[in-house]
């Protein structure tokens, strides 16, 4: 089966550096992973991007060595199984607030015994190859994403889950959940100090930490705190700083928009 590269870099005592994809378009996914991340996430959640369009955009991605993931909708069976079956090597769930939860992300993403997945890699097959279904449970990568009060209170239970890989920090839900303004690159004291227990549970669990960031000194930051997995912004977000930076040259300076949104 080929090679997971995101469980490549953890081997080799290294975080992975992840890219986002939320605009719809293979050709620009297949850009992206052009750029030489470790992996992509197709984002189905707050992108703009639906099935069939999800679909091309693993397949610009797989021109390349770069592992190909996707942010599903909900925690759906149905979304993640179908996901998985295009070829996403990887799967981050939104909103798993506790054990029950995260039992129910995982369990859709592994066959069994260790899960409920239903078979049926229809593309995953081509992608991963002949060999998929006997290495996929060793090989595909479960993140839950860490983004309430109520999830850092359930945290162990959470952690604790068989067969979860990774978590994954949503700063701007869990700063609106604790009464803060959203955004990336939180230092308020308090998101802080609930990083520090994300980063401590994970070491106790033997589950790697992962955060979207939105600067490559914030990720570094967060790398040195712990956190394995580091997403910096998005293709959105990536092309409208370029853009505006190449306006701001060529009418002589001035601030740029404010950012409307992490993606």
């Amino acid at each position: 089966m080929r090679a997971n590269r995101v469980r490549e870099a953890w081997a080799e005592g290294r975080a992975a550096i992840n890219g986002w994809c939320g605009i719809p378009s293979s050709f620009s996914a297949e850009l992206m992973a052009h750029m030489g991340w470790d992996s992509l996430v197709v984002d189905m959640q707050h992108g703009v991007v639906d099935y069939q369009v999800m679909v091309s955009m693993l397949q610009g991605i797989s021109t390349t060595e770069v592992t190909p993931m996707v942010r599903v909708p909900w925690n759906d069976p149905a979304h993640v199984m179908k996901a998985l079956d295009a070829g996403a090597y990887g799967i981050i769930c939104p909103m798993v607030n506790n054990r029950a939860d995260c039992e129910k992300f995982v369990g859709a993403c592994r066959y069994a015994p260790a899960g409920y997945r239903s078979s049926g890699p229809i593309r995953a097959i081509l992608y991963g190859g002949p060999d998929y279904q006997e290495k996929a449970n060793e090989t595909i990568l479960a993140f839950a994403m860490i983004e309430t009060v109520e999830a850092i209170r359930n945290l162990d239970e959470i952690l604790s889950t068989p067969g979860l890989d990774a978590v994954y920090v949503g700063p701007s839900d869990l700063s609106i959940t604790m009464g803060l303004p959203p955004g990336l690159d939180k230092t308020d004291p308090a998101v802080m100090a609930n990083l520090e227990k994300v980063v401590a549970g994970c070491r106790r669990r033997g589950v790697k930490a992962g955060i979207h960031t939105g600067s490559p000194a914030y990720a570094k930051r967060m790398i040195e705190m712990g956190f394995q997995f580091t997403t910096l912004l998005g293709d959105g977000r990536l092309l409208t700083m370029a853009g505006e930076q190449v306006l701001r040259e060529m009418r002589g300076g001035g601030a740029g928009r404010k950012p409307t949104g992490p993606y």
